[in-house]
């Protein structure tokens, strides 16, 4: 693991994420990372399969970058996570009644998350995603204002952290990877970094 890691901390990780939580993961990694963003409007094609959304809205970020400026041990990553409830995208809330419709919405059922990830390199790209089914406990309307008035969750796709109060509470399992849910497949981006190396000519 050591010469792993090792091999991966003599490139220059961007990461294009305001993301607090993302930018966590990474640094849980042990990896040295810098951010960078820019801004990209997150439209997908209204017929698009949405196992297809997070991984297009992923390589969509990365393309707002110019490959041609990279140094050549420059790899940017880049993320979208989206929740899915009955086969529908519920993303981020307008504001805070939106938020607890959307929660209301989650109460007592299943739903997906699903994280896509791309990353770039000067000569190089790929993309991947990873999938996690979160089963919700019944909330009642006073969970649901207390955790929107304390936790104010308007970032956060489907209006809710993993790792507050409400996935204390609320969360009753989950299938898949906890740290996706959370934004970033942590354990699949490190393999999947060892391999991107593998076919950078730096």
């Amino acid at each position: 693991m050591r010469n792993r890691l090792s091999k991966l901390q003599r490139y220059n990780l961007i990461l294009a994420s305001r993301s607090p939580r993302r930018q966590m993961l990474l640094r849980g990694l042990d990896l040295v990372f810098e951010v960078k963003v820019k801004n990209t409007k997150e439209i997908y094609p209204e017929d698009m399969d949405y196992v297809e959304v997070p991984e297009y809205l992923a390589r969509l970020k990365a393309g707002a970058f110019s490959r041609d400026s990279l140094a050549e041990n420059s790899i940017i990553i880049t993320a979208d996570t989206i929740v899915v409830l009955e086969g529908e995208i519920i993303g981020k809330p307008k504001n805070k009644e939106d938020a607890k419709k959307m929660l209301h919405q989650l109460s007592g059922k299943e739903h997906t998350v699903i994280t896509g990830v791309c990353l770039t390199s000067i000569d190089h790209q790929v993309s991947f995603s990873a999938r996690s089914e979160v089963f919700f406990r019944h909330l009642n309307k006073s969970d649901i204002d207390y955790y929107v008035e304390e936790y104010s969750p308007l970032d956060k796709a489907g209006s809710y952290g993993i790792q507050e109060w409400i996935g204390y509470v609320a969360i009753e399992k989950i299938k898949g990877s906890f740290y996706n849910v959370m934004g970033l497949p942590t354990q699949m981006l490190f393999e999947e970094l060892i391999q991107f190396t593998s076919v950078m000519k730096y």
